[in-house]
Parts: structure tokens; C-alpha cells; sequence
């Protein structure tokens, strides 16, 4: 398994955002640790257009074989063209994998058991092209989230209203960006977007689905850290 980690320049909502210090460590160093205690990866590999980025990226223990084309480095860049383009590159270079493990930096707070837990779940369901972290948010959308409709107020979810109880509304979760895993073989043959595959859910604590793209989700990891809420095997005491 690869393990990719994509660190662009350029975050218009946090400058330098992926080099931004995290409990003593730039951000993109917490997914390179992760990576190197998960025992089935054999390759960390960032994605980088920054010679910066890259140069951390090392000093940290991952590889950086290539440095992104521009075109895959802008704002509106997807990012299921930057797996693909990786995993060109390194076959180019002679390297094969059949999995490829996805780590977001701005994801700093999973564990290596949650990628060993959804490891198990895409090696037990063969039909499956991949698995997606996820998590439970603290409202629930059919029940919380409303529009806007020519100045009136009205549900998201028209089911919603079918509901008297909170209790009763079926249970939602969110793609948190903490991870994903692909099949390499799923990666060559769609060439759109990952969410035409057919996908596992691997659920994790909200508590721990931080995302950092704004300066105070990064201080609110800080004080999660600090207050032991949130325990990374890589960080000393």
C-alpha cells in the first residue's frame, strides 16, 4: 500500500497551512508519522508543487520522487487527478501497489487503527473499489438543515418533516477527509471522480475528524492536544 499525502502551496484560508506547527510538528509531519507506524504501508510519497514542502516532507522520512505540475496544483484543482497523476509517475518509475491510502495533512488527528480498521474492511469485501473515513456531525442535516426558498424558511430534506421526535430521523454521517483507500486498479479505470466507485465507510469519532483550513480549527486541534482529548501515538509526552 501507498501511501500519498498531497500538499499543495497556496491555501488562500490558511497561508502555508500544510506547514503550519501543530503540537511542535508542521502539519504535513503528523500524516507522515501516521503513515510510517501503519506496519501495512511500504511507501510514503507527498505530492508537492513547493520545493519547501518538500524539503520538510523529507526531513520528516517520506519521499518526494517528483514535484506537481502547476495545472494539478490550483484552487480548483480536484484531487482524483493528483492520485491518478502520482500513481502514473511511480509506475513510470518502475514502482507497483495495490492500494493507495490517501492522507489529506490537514487531517492531523487519525490513528494507525483506523487505518488498519478500514484496511480490513476493503480486504473483506473484494466488490468494493474503496473505503472512505466518516463520521457522525453533532446535528443531523434531515432534521437541522434548512434553505432559503424565495425568502421563506424550508427544509433541506423534505423528509424531515415526516418526524416528531429527533430520536427518530435516520442517522447521517460525513465524509471527513481522514482518510480514503483506493484500489489502484479502480484508480486507472475511472477517470472522472472517485465517487463513481462503490465505496465502504469506515467511521471514526467526530471528536477526532479535525480539519484544519482556517487559522481557528488549527488553534482548536492545539487545545484538543493539549487537553489530552485527543492522543497522537507519535507525539511524546
Amino acid at each position: 500500500m501507498l501511501a500519498l499525502i498531497p500538499a499543495r502551496t497556496g491555501s488562500k484560508g490558511l497561508p502555508g497551512k500544510n506547514l503550519a506547527p501543530l503540537a511542535g510538528l508542521p502539519l504535513i509531519a503528523h500524516s507522515i508519522r501516521l503513515a510510517a507506524l501503519c506496519p501495512d504501508v511500504d511507501r510514503i510519497v507527498v505530492s508537492t508543487d513547493s520545493e519547501e514542502i518538500a524539503d520538510v516532507a523529507r526531513r520528516y522520512g517520506a519521499a518526494v520522487p517528483f514535484l506537481r505540475d502547476p495545472e494539478l496544483a490550483g484552487d480548483e484543482t480536484p484531487m482524483w487527478p493528483v492520485v491518478a497523476d502520482a500513481l502514473s509517475r511511480l509506475e513510470q518509475a518502475g514502482e507497483s501497489h495495490d492500494l493507495v491510502l490517501l492522507l489529506d495533512p490537514t487531517s492531523p488527528a487519525r490513528l494507525p487503527e483506523d487505518v488498519a480498521g478500514a484496511l480490513a474492511r476493503l480486504r473483506a469485501e473484494p466488490e468494493a473499489d474503496g473505503v472512505v473515513g466518516v463520521s457522525e456531525p453533532p446535528f443531523n442535516p434531515i432534521w437541522h438543515c434548512v434553505v432559503d426558498r424565495d425568502g421563506w424558511l424550508a427544509p433541506l430534506d423534505a423528509t424531515g418533516s415526516t418526524y416528531g421526535r429527533r430520536q427518530d430521523v435516520p442517522r447521517v454521517l460525513r465524509i471527513n477527509a481522514s482518510l480514503y483507500i483506493w484500489r489502484t486498479s479502480f484508480v486507472h479505470t475511472e477517470p472522472k471522480t472517485w465517487m463513481n466507485g462503490r465505496h465502504l465507510l469506515y467511521e471514526i469519532p467526530d471528536e477526532r475528524a479535525i480539519h484544519i483550513d482556517a487559522k481557528h480549527e488549527l488553534d482548536l486541534a492545539e487545545l484538543l492536544i493539549a487537553a489530552g482529548r485527543i492522543r497522537l501515538p507519535w507525539l511524546s509526552d
